[in-house]
């Protein structure tokens, strides 16, 4: 029951994100802040580590204030404070790790575990950087249906062999269909696009296989969110290559 509202999950916070064009950069970087703390309370409980309010409420502030810091810094880098939000939540998750002190159960796996999920919860500010930096829609429809199109193939209940490269063909066709529809950009750019959008959410999906099956609810929307989430970097990049 928990594994079958990633799905979902993952669909309504893609959703979310590819209309903010629509409603301003205010939303966006809300959005942003919802789903970093989303996933950050939820991180922990998927990977079933302790101290998981602790290490929650870290990774969900590092993620909120990037995406708030995305939407208030002064363009062109939109994204120079990230790193530093990153930075201070992996300092946060050390400092929580040496209070718990020495000999407590599964300290790597805590401080991996955090440190990984601070990483992810940060990139999801990408999406209000590629806002701010693009300014217009398309780009925005461009990488919403792709991404559409890998999360409902990787829904399929078929082996990761056959899911994983049917996904990547499939978005790379809807990415140049999405660019016929609603932009000007170069359909061989837009296969690109949905291809690399395609690679890291079956990447998720092939994470998710290979663990155990999440123990909580939270747990589960968490590793929805995640792929969401990490698309935001790759968008913004890429809307910076093609556009500059």
């Amino acid at each position: 029951m928990k594994t079958s509202i990633m799905g979902p999950a993952a669909i309504i916070a893609l959703a979310a994100i590819v209309v903010g064009p629509q409603l301003g950069v205010g939303y966006s970087v809300g959005v942003g802040v919802v789903l970093a703390i989303v996933f950050g309370f939820g991180w922990p409980h998927y990977l079933r580590i302790p101290a998981r309010k602790t290490l929650g409420t870290v990774i969900a502030v590092a993620g909120a204030a990037s995406a708030v810091a995305a939407g208030l810094t002064p363009g062109p880098e939109y994204l120079k404070w990230t790193p530093v939000f990153v930075a201070l939540g992996f300092g946060a998750v050390m400092v929580v790790q040496l209070i718990r002190g020495t000999g407590q159960p599964h300290r790597l796996e805590s401080t991996l575990g955090a440190g990984v999920g601070v990483v992810l919860a940060s990139l999801g500010c990408g999406w209000v950087a590629a806002y701010r930096f693009v300014g217009e829609p398309g780009m925005f429809r461009i990488t919403g249906v792709s991404a559409l199109v890998a999360l409902l193939v990787g829904m399929i209940r078929w082996p990761d062999r056959v899911i994983a490269p049917l996904a990547v063909v499939l978005a790379a066709l809807a990415g140049p269909l999405a660019a016929l529809l609603f932009s000007e950009v170069h359909i061989v750019a837009a296969a690109v696009i949905g291809a690399l959008m395609a690679a890291i959410i079956i990447s998720f999906r092939r994470l998710a296989t290979l663990s155990a099956p999440p123990a909580t609810a939270a747990g589960a929307v968490s590793m929805a969110v995640a792929p969401i989430l990490s698309l935001g970097a790759l968008v913004y990049f890429i809307d910076k290559l093609l556009l500059t």
